[in-house]
């Protein structure tokens, strides 16, 4: 059983599923404020219902004097995440993107209380888009600083990447290449607010 009150807060509520290294996880809550993100996917102008528990989770985090980052995927939601879907998504133009993403983070903005992203706060919670960290990025610089990192066969471990390789509609590399785009979310993120 945790002893970080917050942590069983989290866990009396049934918010806790599983996790790494519980014990870490506990000490490193009880040192010092941590850092949390979550990713909302723009293909629609409105978050859905989905959305709501990671947003009051992030709210959680925020109370209890942790940083958290929403991130709206500009990037990501032009190539389109294949879990749990049996086919490809219709891949939205960038003016329908753009305006999605400002319609969802008007919407986060009501459950997140932010700070301005050049405060010198290490706490100050923050609304990102990733398509700012990746829309100038090219294919050969990210192949060789993303790609190079991770293994066709981690990919290929996944299940929402076994179960579409094993449908009828396959998945495309557009759609494969997706995890290496949240892992350079994670790794700009990591460098910019640890």
């Amino acid at each position: 059983m945790a002893s970080n009150e917050f942590l069983n807060d989290l866990e009396r509520r049934g918010l806790i599923f599983d996790s790494t290294d519980r014990e870490v996880l506990d000490r490193r809550l009880s040192e010092k404020p941590i850092t949390l993100y979550c990713g909302f996917d723009p293909t629609a102008d409105s978050l859905h219902i989905g959305s709501l528990l990671p947003l009051l989770l992030l709210r959680r985090f925020q109370d209890a004097g942790h940083r958290v980052i929403s991130l709206a995927g500009g990037a990501t939601g032009m190539v389109g995440d294949p879990s749990g879907k049996s086919e490809e998504r219709n891949l939205l133009d960038e003016e329908t993107l753009s305006h999605n993403v400002e319609a969802i983070a008007s919407q986060m903005k009501s459950f997140i209380q932010l700070e301005d992203e050049t405060s010198s706060d290490s706490t100050a919670s923050v609304l990102l888009n990733n398509l700012e960290w990746t829309s100038n990025v090219n294919v050969l610089d990210f192949l060789r600083d993303v790609g190079k990192h991770v293994t066709v066969g981690t990919m290929l471990g996944k299940e929402s990447i076994r179960a579409r390789l094993e449908s009828d509609q396959g998945i495309s590399f557009t759609e494969f290449s997706y995890m290496l785009l949240q892992a350079n979310d994670f790794y700009e993120m990591y460098q910019r607010y640890d």
